[in-house]
């Protein structure tokens, strides 16, 4: 019998809706049982595409003895941290503050007015010796709670006023490029300089750190970058016949992924790789923005143009007994491979992505005995070197691997797929639509910028409250949940700004203007000097957090700051540059004792540090002139730079063609250089 989370959007909740827990979604109803009844909260936070949220679930969630031990004891929410990262953020401060670590999925007991005072991540059925798990973590829990029920709530409380205390700690003091250098030198001192990326395994892609260091005018900051970027796309990591990327890799080789693909990677990384193409020329930087863009369009688009959030890790074996494994959908053995391909080509395949008889994956790098035999694909050698080995020219191995990869990703094609998470969350919409907006306009390709616009209308039509001049944070099967977060905001105002400098239309600059003043009057706190998570009057959430770490996703304070900058100096507006100045200020703090946690707001304190500089365009938009020097300009890596059509501002108005032709007007600081015409003068 369905419990009920059988009526929710989430695609995690679906798939607990048939567990024998008594779940229930966050919400008034789940916490005025728990005063009713007494009890406290089981909180179980994850998401759809997580591989050990999958586990616990068929280990404890569909195990009715566990089941019937929380129903007795405790009131059971089910929380998708996609959909309610402001959960998520509050209730995974607490457990990295008790336990040292966090992930998913996480596991918090509550009092009934939603105050955590024990937690952890995955609790397994039984220990390493073998002795009752999760049971007896839940039967002493609920011990606890009947024997020492005024301690708990004291701890509760306690564990919230400590928490606010240290999210309320910012001090703002002068800044200065000294955290820019601070930043680099952390990221140094981490560089793996043989395999790229930072520290030892699990490695993320973490974009923000590539982000920060092609900005960077340190010695080797940008040969890290690059050398990281390679190194990526040569592993594992990278999905060498479908497109995309995996979510991080859990060797220090990016040899064997955890095989998630989530829009934020797609969308980051492949906007990382579109600026080592602007800065180096080398071909392959955008051949694998192409790729990365593609599968996104290909295989994670709804129909109506918003992007899908996640492919699972899991899949089901293709042959033999049904069952779930991490990766079964990508990994090969060399006789599969052998057997679809004719012997030249399997020969240059199998060399050229280091696929062995016996499998490529270590044992050490597969703990849990989940790769036997198989080959995870990695580009083990260059192109020359393949071509060296058979005695062929670049074209015929070229021509070779394309063959392969057409006959095996079809092959591929025949295997279960892995779970889709169809939820469209605006946040990663707006990653995607910047990505989009940026490959269509630096590649000159109208399918990228077209898909930009088509996601920017899906936003504006479907997750949009134009009464209110609000955005939702969460959209599936025609139905918008859940009010936006700040998060949803900076990133969506960041998209659409990317997209008015991409094609140049004033309705995307407008719309971002909008945004932008609702973000301030929901989010933006006086007292932090900062944008708080989530909105102030939700009474379930016990405190406000400020997102305050550039991880996997950029926070949404460095996002913000950011747009900010863009906004102040493209509307020649010093009000948003004050507050830019004032969110950077309020993490002065963390840019001092810790810049590598921060290394987005480090690029929005880079260009705060640098004189406002607005490349504008005078002339007719879809005009071939204006477009030659629209490209032109686009094609040289400038971060902190704005773009424009003159007439579209109050301080472009009289900004005006030449002898007929379109301009390019420099301005620096406010102050214009002579206009330009000819789109090779552009420096």
């Amino acid at each position: 019998m369905p419990n009920l989370l059988a009526a929710a959007t989430s695609p995690y909740l679906l798939q607990h809706k048939d567990n024998p827990v008594h779940w229930h979604e966050w919400g008034s109803v789940a916490f005025a049982r728990a005063r009713d009844e007494n009890k406290p909260v089981f909180l179980s936070i994850g998401y759809s595409t997580c591989h050990w949220c999958h586990v616990m679930a068929h280990e404890s969630f569909e195990n009715p003895e566990v089941a019937a031990v929380l129903n007795e004891y405790f009131v059971s929410i089910k929380v998708d941290r996609e959909e309610r990262p402001d959960i998520d953020r509050l209730y995974m401060a607490f457990v990295q503050a008790t336990t040292g670590s966090g992930g998913w999925p996480m596991s918090a007991w509550l009092t009934p007015n939603g105050q955590p005072f024990f937690g952890g991540t995955y609790f397994p059925p039984t220990d390493r010796y073998g002795r009752p798990g999760f049971i007896t973590v839940l039967e002493r829990v609920a011990e606890i709670w009947s024997r020492e029920r005024e301690n708990v709530l004291a701890q509760g409380a306690q564990v919230i006023a400590s928490l606010k205390e240290s999210s309320s700690s910012t001090s703002s003091s002068p800044l200065s490029p000294a955290p820019l250098t601070a930043g680099y030198e952390a990221f140094a001192r981490s560089y793996d300089a043989r395999e790229g990326g930072f520290g030892g395994g699990p490695k993320f892609p973490r974009p923000a750190v590539l982000d920060f260091l092609v900005r960077s005018k340190e010695p080797h900051a940008l040969e890290m970058a690059l050398h990281t970027l390679r190194k990526m796309a040569a592993g594992g990591m990278r999905d060498h016949l479908g497109g995309g990327f995996h979510r991080y890799s859990v060797d220090g080789e990016w040899h064997v992924p955890h095989f998630e693909k989530m829009l934020y990677d797609q969308a980051q990384l492949a906007s990382a790789y579109l600026d080592a193409w602007l800065i180096t020329r080398d071909p392959e930087f955008a051949d694998i923005a192409r790729d990365t863009l593609a599968y996104a369009s290909r295989s994670l688009t709804h129909p109506e143009g918003g992007f899908f959030s996640a492919e699972d890790a899991d899949s089901l074996i293709a042959h033999g007994r049904p069952e779930h494994r991490e990766g079964a959908f990508y990994v090969w053995t060399k006789d599969e491979i052998e057997r679809l391909l004719n012997p030249e080509d399997a020969a240059i395949f199998c060399r050229h992505f280091g696929v062995e008889p016996a499998g490529n994956v270590l044992p050490e790098s597969d703990p849990h005995g989940e790769f036997p035999g198989k080959n995870i694909l990695i580009r083990r050698e260059p192109l020359p070197a393949t071509a060296a080995a058979f005695g062929q020219s670049l074209d015929e191995i070229r021509d070779a691997l394309a063959r392969a990869r057409l006959t095996l990703v079809t092959a591929r094609e025949s295997r279960p797929k892995p779970h889709l998470d169809d939820k469209v969350l605006a946040a990663w919409n707006g990653l995607m639509i910047s990505a989009l907006a940026r490959a269509g306009a630096i590649l000159g390709d109208d399918v990228f910028l077209a898909a930009a616009r088509r996601a920017a209308q899906f936003l504006r039509g479907s997750m949009f409250d134009p009464a209110t001049g609000e955005l939702f944070r969460s959209w599936r099967d025609g139905r918008a949940a859940i009010r936006a977060f700040a998060e949803d905001y900076a990133f969506v105002i960041q998209g659409l700004l990317d997209l008015y400098e991409a094609d140049l239309d004033p309705a995307w600059l407008s719309w971002a203007t909008e945004l932008q003043a609702r973000q301030d009057a929901l989010f933006f706190d006086d007292e932090a000097s900062a944008y708080l998570g989530s909105a102030e009057g939700d009474p379930l959430v016990p405190l406000r957090l400020r997102d305050d770490y550039d991880g996997a996703e950029p926070s949404a304070n460095s996002i913000s700051a950011l747009n900010l900058l863009r906004l102040g100096w493209m509307l020649h507006d010093d009000a948003r540059v004050a507050r830019a100045r004032k969110t950077i200020g309020s993490f002065s703090a963390i840019l001092r004792g810790m810049p590598s946690a921060v290394p987005k707001m480090l690029c929005a304190l880079d260009m705060l540090l640098t004189p406002p500089r607005q490349l504008v365009i005078a002339g007719e938009r879809e005009a071939a002139d204006a477009l030659a020097l629209a490209h032109a300009a686009r094609l040289k890596f400038e971060p902190n730079r704005v773009l424009l059509l003159a007439g579209h501002t109050d301080s472009t108005k009289d900004m005006r063609p030449i002898d007929g032709q379109a301009a390019l007007y420099v301005c620096e600081d406010f102050s214009c250089h002579a206009p330009i015409v000819d789109p090779a003068e552009i420096s």
